[in-house]
């Protein structure tokens, strides 16, 4: 018997109510050694399950099979034609930034964020900036100050590029050995191809061209010449793309029938609608400082008009619209994974039905795209006024994979493929049964609606040996690679000629309230 003597003895209740406590804590603690031991138990059947079923990818994955070229190779000289907002991108992407762009992603201890570390971890690509050209002064002397300083380090690189405000005259430089288009649409074509019978190499912003016509003679001086040309399509440096191309190729889905994607945005910024800065207040240039008849070009010539320099994109003269804007990246995607060519009739349909009054592009746009030999469909949606994410998704008798910046795959409940796995309930129908995520955190209370639609895309960052790499980066470096060593870049002229079709097939359906095809033989819209 304990008896309570003083403060320090234990009394009998004490002693059972410490004892009472001893199963319980044993209870919980077997409890959770056995929930880990299941969960250890289902992993291992997990891999199992998908080793099987070959979908035990590694962590960094490629289906390409192109050996990667050693060395730096020679020294490449880059002309930058266009040094806007995308100009300073591709900069950027190629490793050279300012003091005030590096600072403002950095913390008040000098720690960088994910976005400059990734921007840190680029290799040196052997480049200099030896010529700029834009209309806009701000934008010629932004993209020259750029040009001297490469990586983090802040080198010196020597004397800034050459300044140029006319295309043609950077063209005549013989200190540069290739250039980067990065204008608007409408110049992408005219400029790419006096750049490639300029001896130029070629990298080309989408949309490939604004008209039908300079399609087919961009295409035609390309074939005719030795230059590399790419065309910036970036998703297929994404490790998610060859992951989903492998499990299509594979048949790990089945028979693919509908190919479904949509571009979901909902700001003026997303919406092409850019005149303006944050606080309300127009944005710099007048016709001193932009060379307005350089810019028209030949384009119906107007006086002089801030909202159509900025706001290029809403205007039939100047662009295509969603078509060329949006629906560019995700066709691109479909057909590379699956090798669509070009379709055989597109409808379209949409309008103006939330910015009226601001705009001759629509801002609601629906496409089919029809390819018959192949039983497939490629089903396009987009609204500039809506959020909701959609998703890029392929179709099969047997499965369905949805690709961006994540990867996942879900398995038919009526598939006769995975029938027996379904049966022994292996496999869940509807449940993710392989998924690969890549979510790298590169979007914040900061970054523009824009951008976050570009990150979910998988168009910014993916992730190449656990580090967040920019996907513009390895599109570059993958044309730069092929100028030195040789060999096709993923999105040659033939990919981009298929792709730039199927958007003036939809522009050209859209406008003309009509079914169009496309006529192999005259190689042209009908």
């Amino acid at each position: 018997m304990f008896l309570m003597t003083n403060k320090n003895t234990i009394s009998r209740r004490d002693v059972l109510k410490g004892l009472a406590t001893v199963p319980v804590l044993g209870y919980f603690g077997f409890s959770f050694s056995r929930k880990r031991s299941i969960e250890e138990k289902k992993n291992i059947e997990r891999k199992k399950l998908l080793k099987e079923l070959g979908l035990d990818f590694p962590p960094d994955f490629s289906s390409k099979g192109i050996p990667l070229p050693t060395g730096k190779g020679n020294l490449i000289r880059l002309g930058i034609i266009g040094a806007g907002n995308r100009g300073l991108y591709l900069l950027r992407s190629l490793g050279f930034a300012d003091k005030s762009w590096i600072n403002s992603h950095t913390d008040e201890s000098g720690n960088p964020d994910d976005t400059l570390k990734a921007f840190l971890h680029k290799d040196d690509l052997n480049i200099e900036i030896t010529a700029i050209c834009d209309v806009f002064d701000l934008h010629l002397q932004k993209g020259m100050e750029i040009s001297t300083y490469r990586r983090q380090d802040q080198s010196h690189t020597g004397k800034p590029a050459k300044g140029y405000k006319d295309y043609r005259k950077l063209l005549e430089d013989k200190n540069v050995d290739a250039v980067i288009i990065s204008t608007p649409d409408f110049w992408h074509g005219p400029i790419a191809i006096d750049a490639i019978k300029a001896g130029k190499h070629v990298y080309c912003e989408k949309c490939m061209t604004n008209k039908e016509e300079e399609a087919v003679e961009l295409h035609d001086v390309v074939k005719n010449n030795q230059q590399v040309f790419q065309v910036g399509h970036q998703y297929l440096q994404n490790d998610c793309f060859p992951r989903a191309k492998q499990l299509i190729q594979k048949n790990k889905i089945g028979k693919v029938t509908l190919i479904e994607s949509g571009s979901n945005r909902n700001s003026e910024d997303s919406a092409w609608i850019r005149h303006l800065d944050k606080d309300g207040r127009p944005k710099p240039g007048d016709p001193k400082s932009i060379r307005w008849d350089l810019y028209l070009g030949s384009c119906p010539k107007i006086p002089f008009d801030i909202e159509r320099f900025y706001n290029w994109s809403l205007y039939w003269d100047y662009s295509t619209g969603i078509s060329g804007q949006l629906m560019s990246h995700e066709y691109d995607a479909a057909n590379q994974m699956m090798n669509l060519g070009i379709p055989h009739s597109v409808v379209a349909e949409g309008g103006i039905y939330f910015y009226e009054g601001k705009r001759e592009t629509p801002d609601i746009f629906n496409v089919v795209c029809d390819f018959p030999e192949k039983q497939v469909n490629f089903l396009y949606s987009a609204t500039l006024a809506s959020n909701r994410d959609r998703g890029r998704v392929f179709m099969g008798n047997d499965g369905s994979i949805e690709v961006g910046n994540n990867l996942r795959l879900t398995i038919d409940r009526e598939s006769e493929q995975y029938a027996d796995y379904i049966k022994s309930k292996k496999i869940i129908p509807g449940e993710v049964l392989y998924e690969y995520r890549q979510d790298t955190g590169e979007t914040d209370a900061f970054t523009s609606p824009t951008e976050q639609y570009y990150a979910g895309k998988g168009l910014t960052y993916t992730l190449k040996n656990g580090e967040k790499t920019d996907v513009s980066y390895l599109h570059l470096k993958e044309w730069l690679d092929c100028i030195r060593f040789g060999g096709r870049p993923s999105c040659d002229i033939e990919k981009g000629f298929e792709t730039t079709i199927a958007c003036h097939m939809a522009t050209k359906a859209y406008r003309e309230k009509r079914k169009v095809f496309w006529d192999p033989a005259g190689r042209k819209i009908v």
